[in-house]
């Protein structure tokens, strides 16, 4: 029973679905532990594509589970999260429901497999399906408001893969050598799929990986011509890289040593020039002032919950309250290092109004400038304030966007 094939990657998945659901770890966190001992390729693709769907659609499951059921399984109950494995692979990876069985049963015993082969067979002889798109959990629903349902219509699968360009003037030539799709320059976005190290130009550093919507704060800076700017919360870099592209004089600046590592890895591979400062923005004290400053805050990262399901279930009111606490004082902090004249563009992966508009609205220490829709790619339009609002939902029939919430002012 041990050496059946796909057991493994299932007892993987569970483990992350466990560490997510009910000790908030995050799924990337919690992938690096469980698929360690995995053989590379198959099994590790399998154990994530499990944990990924069973998040993605983890509302949509707990309800075919508990109509099947007399009374509900506790939300913490390991049959409840094995029903959810066997339910992944059954209506998402299409795998025929007796290997189902065969693969996921041997990870429970006694009474709760009993329970679970007849839950599974019962669900799979009324041929249940799954609604368009994912249900929200309740909490989510709530907190998004109108916006929730365009917002889930961009969950139905993971998102495409995003490279930014070294180049903009090579734009064109990377599209067609790549087959590739382009919203701006600079721009591709590829099906997922391949290994990113095997795509052509990733060993010459033409590109890195980074979604559409990540990139616009950067490019709301322009071009750079040789002037500072300091990119505060830098790592893993795909902003610094953009910066520098652009002709800026890059100070690039986090906290995490590993997150830093993976910048100056970047920076080499890529053949751009930044510098590199390893410091907590909240004490950190600025040698000169800046022609410009990105501040990408710290937040929830919500607005990622296409790539990464899990913050659809382990973010809540706290995590929010804490990081909108965090973003005011980074950017009464920020304010403070710009020369007169200079941007500073404040954004948050987020899709919570705590951490994008209420912040934009509560600082008032700079003087605002909108964002243009001249300047936005792939036909987004500015709110009437002259800020940024990108969700999942947009650019649904290409692939989407991340949430991002992006405002920028000019200090007088």
């Amino acid at each position: 029973m041990a050496n059946t094939p796909g057991l493994p990657a299932r007892r993987a998945a569970l483990q992350m679905i466990d560490a997510v659901m009910n000790r908030g770890e995050t799924l990337e966190q919690a992938g690096r532990n469980a698929i360690r001992a995995l053989k590379a390729g198959p099994d590790k693709a399998l154990a994530l594509a499990l944990a990924n769907e069973s998040l993605r659609w983890l509302t949509d499951f707990d309800a075919l589970i508990d109509s099947a059921t007399q009374k509900p399984l506790p939300p913490d109950a390991k049959v409840r999260s094995v029903l959810r494995l066997m339910l992944a692979g059954w209506l998402r990876l299409e795998t025929p429901p007796h290997a189902v069985i065969a693969t996921a049963l041997p990870l429970l015993s006694g009474g709760p497999r009993r329970l679970a082969h007849g839950v599974f067979s019962t669900l799979t002889k009324q041929a249940v399906s799954l609604p368009e798109q994912p249900s929200l959990p309740g909490v989510v629903r709530a907190r998004w408001g109108d916006q929730a349902d365009d917002i889930a219509a961009g969950l139905v699968a993971p998102p495409p893969l995003d490279l930014t360009l070294r180049d903009a003037s090579q734009t064109q030539h990377w599209a067609l050598q790549m087959a590739a799709d382009s919203y701006a320059p600079a721009h591709l976005r590829l099906p997922r799929g391949e290994a990113v190290e095997k795509i052509d130009g990733f060993r010459e550093g033409q590109w890195w990986v980074q979604d559409l919507a990540a990139s616009i704060p950067a490019r709301l800076l322009g071009i750079g011509d040789g002037r500072h700017v300091l990119d505060l919360c830098a790592a893993p870099g795909g902003k610094t890289l953009q910066l520098a592209a652009a002709g800026w004089k890059v100070t690039a600046l986090d906290l995490s040593k590993r997150r830093l590592d993976l910048l100056k890895e970047n920076l080499k591979r890529t053949g751009l020039a930044a510098s590199p400062v390893r410091a907590d923005a909240l004490t950190w004290e600025a040698k000169h002032s800046f022609d410009a400053i990105l501040l990408d805050a710290p937040c929830t990262a919500t607005g990622t919950c296409r790539r990464h399901p899990d913050v659809l279930h382990r973010i809540g009111s706290r995590q929010i309250a804490e990081m909108a606490e965090l973003q005011s004082a980074l950017l009464a902090r920020a304010a403070t290092w710009l020369k007169p004249g200079g941007m500073l563009v404040y954004a948050t992966c987020s899709l919570e109004p705590e951490e994008g508009e209420e912040r934009a609205r509560e600082f008032t220490a700079l003087t605002p400038l909108p964002i243009r829709a001249d300047e936005l790619p792939g036909g987004l339009q500015p709110t009437s304030e002259g800020w940024l609002r990108t969700h999942p939902g947009m650019l649904a029939e290409h692939g989407g966007l991340d949430g991002f919430f992006v405002a920028r002012w000019v200090k007088e």
